[in-house]
Formats: structure tokens, sequence, C-alpha cells
């Protein structure tokens, strides 16, 4: 009988860890989902503080409850990276990955309005706080399906490359006859200008700024807002596809050890660090 790999044995957790890494990091149990919510809950009223604290009269008037709610997040979050760390087997790894670093972006400023003394010649540490909206970035950790949304967009870029450059290639050769159609007389005064036109006007947005004037060149721009209303369609045709494949290929299961997720439904080890899934 083969003998087990002792490092293999080690990112298996056991106990209160591996209860806690799925109450945390997994989103497929009831406790998973009402942490998720929770925590969802949490970053948005946050978020909502910090933009309250920005307006001058709600500041001056609440402002000590703004300053004690903030307190109450930051140790609320405090707790929460401290229990990610906790559950992990290696907590670096984790701590140094994207949303680890967002999550201590997230606390760090508050924590510094205690080490560093206010002062006119400090005011600029208030730039800071800025950072709790770091906050909003943790919303897509625990959302199982945008892990969908990253690999569906992973798996189409050589398509949606190919699309970019077709759109790219037609609007200049759009842009540039409606240079030559209208002219500078008529607020197109050069082929870039005109390009800026078409991409405006295929993409629906419309600003008004230039607009032509002759029936030719507004035969050309309904032909242009025609186009951009199919063109819209295709990258979603194509991301969506790529969703549908994704999701039905992968699980929700987190590596204890590394924290990453979209592996095979039958998968046994991390595909990223070779780790044990529980």
């Amino acid at each position: 009988m083969a003998e087990q790999n002792p490092a293999l044995e080690k990112s298996v957790l056991t106990g209160w860890r591996a209860r806690l890494h799925e109450i945390i990091y997994e989103t497929d149990t009831p406790a998973g989902r009402f942490f998720d919510a929770s925590l969802i809950a949490a970053i948005v009223l946050s978020v909502i503080l910090v933009m309250l604290d920005s307006v001058s009269w709600i500041s001056e008037d609440y402002g000590r409850a703004l300053y004690a709610a903030e307190w109450f997040f930051t140790a609320f979050f405090t707790i929460e990276y401290a229990l990610r760390l906790a559950c992990v087997v290696r907590p670096a790894r984790y701590a140094t990955s994207f949303f680890g670093i967002v999550d201590l972006l997230a606390i760090i400023p508050t924590y510094l309005d205690l080490l560093v003394p206010g002062g006119r010649y400090l005011l600029v540490i208030r730039v800071l706080r800025v950072l709790r909206i770091f906050r909003t970035f943790g919303l897509f950790e625990y959302m199982n399906e945008g892990m969908y949304i990253v690999q569906a967009m992973k798996a189409s870029r050589k398509k949606i490359s190919v699309f970019l450059l077709t759109v790219l290639t037609l609007v200049v050769i759009l842009g540039s006859l409606m240079y030559l159609i209208e002219g500078a007389e008529n607020g197109f005064t050069s082929i870039p200008r005109s390009i800026y036109w078409a991409i405006v006007t295929m993409t629906t947005v419309g600003y008004g700024d230039v607009a032509p004037k002759t029936a030719l060149g507004m035969g050309l721009a309904s032909f242009v807002m025609i186009l951009g209303y199919a063109i819209l369609a295709v990258p979603t045709g194509i991301v969506t596809v790529e969703m549908v494949h994704a999701s039905s290929q992968k699980s929700s299961q987190s590596c204890p050890s590394c924290c990453s997720e979209g592996h095979d439904k039958d998968a046994v080890f991390c595909k990223c660090c070779g780790g044990r899934l529980n």
C-alpha cells in the first residue's frame, strides 16, 4: 500500500477549522449562504457610511454616530479577516492574494487615524479613508457566479479580440466615409474626429456634438445606428455560451490551502497549489 504524502495530509483541514472554512469560503451550504449575505450587507452599509461622511452637513450633524459606526465595521472586518487567515492551511497565501490585500486595505485607514496625530500638515492622511471603498471589491469574492463570469471572459478572450478588431476596422472605414461625405464645414474636421463620431453612434451613446447635415450623411448614420444594435449582441452571446459551459463544468469547492476556486466537480486536488480538497 502506497504511503500518504505528509504534505498532502497537512493540506486537509480538520475540526473547527474545516467547519469554519466551509462557512466562510463555501457558498453551497445554508451556513455559507447566510455568512455571505451578512457580509455583503455589512460591506454595502459600510460603503454607504463612507459616502455619507463625505457630505458636509451630514458629517457635521452626525459625525459622532458615523465615527462610532465606522469603528464597529472596522472591528467586524478585522475579526472576519483574522478568521479567514485562521481557517486556511497557508495564511500567507491568502494574505498576499488580491482579495487578501483588499481586505487589509479596507481596515488599515481607520487604525491609521489612531497612529497619526491630526494637524493641518497631516490633513492629507484623510485621503487614505477613501481606501475603505475597496470593500466593494470584496463583494465579488462572495458571489460564486462572479467566478463563472471571470472564467467565461478568459475562455472567450480570443473570440472577443477578433470581434473588437472587426469593430475597430468598421469604425475606421465608416468614420473615413463620413469625413469624405460631410467634410469640415459640417463639423467633421478630421478623420479621427469622424471615427469618434462613428464610435459614439455605433455604441448608441449619441452625444450629439457632431451630426451629419447632408442626406447621404444621414443615410450612412442610419446604417451605423442599425449596425450598432446588431454588433452589441455579439459579445453578449459569446460570453453567455462560455458562462453556461463554465457553470456546468465547475464546482463551488474552495481550496483550504490557497482559497482558489473553479475546480472541476470531480477534482480531488487543487489545480493551483496541489493541496487536497476537502
